[in-house]
């Protein structure tokens, strides 16, 4: 049995919408969509304020954390000064 510690948390994935060719991704996946079947999305902020925007069905997941969702939303609605 090894003593090292490990991370409870499992590693970060890319955003599901990541491309190589065309980087337009914020960070790594953090915000987690549901449509209305139930199909969960992990996606970066700048990818899911721009689904959210486009479809009214999608929700944030309780998995999402609130400054997760405040990102977003800046994201969707640029900074307020």
């Amino acid at each position: 049995m090894s003593t090292a510690n490990r991370s409870r948390k499992s590693p970060r994935q890319r955003c599901e919408l990541h491309d190589e060719e065309q980087p337009t991704c914020a960070g790594r996946e953090e915000i987690v969509l549901v449509g209305t079947d139930e199909v969960e999305q992990r996606l970066c902020p700048a990818h899911a304020a721009a689904c959210w925007l486009t479809d009214p069905t999608l929700r944030f997941s309780a998995k999402t954390r609130p400054d997760a969702i405040a990102t977003v939303m800046r994201h969707a609605f640029g900074e307020s000064r």
